[in-house]
């Protein structure tokens, strides 16, 4: 099972979303087949990713 919560507020959006082009944000995704999920899992547990792990269930 996978979770994800975030406690953020509408309001907490809005404001980041204002603020986000006045700031260097870049993001770092990495890409992982629905069929990796546990490999995915497993580096963010260890520290290997740096960022957000992206489960695809499209097959390119």
């Amino acid at each position: 099972m996978v979770r994800s919560v975030a406690n953020l507020t509408r309001r907490d959006g809005e404001e980041f979303l204002a603020l986000a082009p006045k700031v260097p944000v870049q993001t770092s995704v990495q890409m992982f087949p629905l069929d990796q999920a546990n490999l995915a899992l497993s580096q963010l547990r260890s520290g290997k990713i740096e960022g957000a792990a992206v489960l695809s269930v499209i097959h390119s």
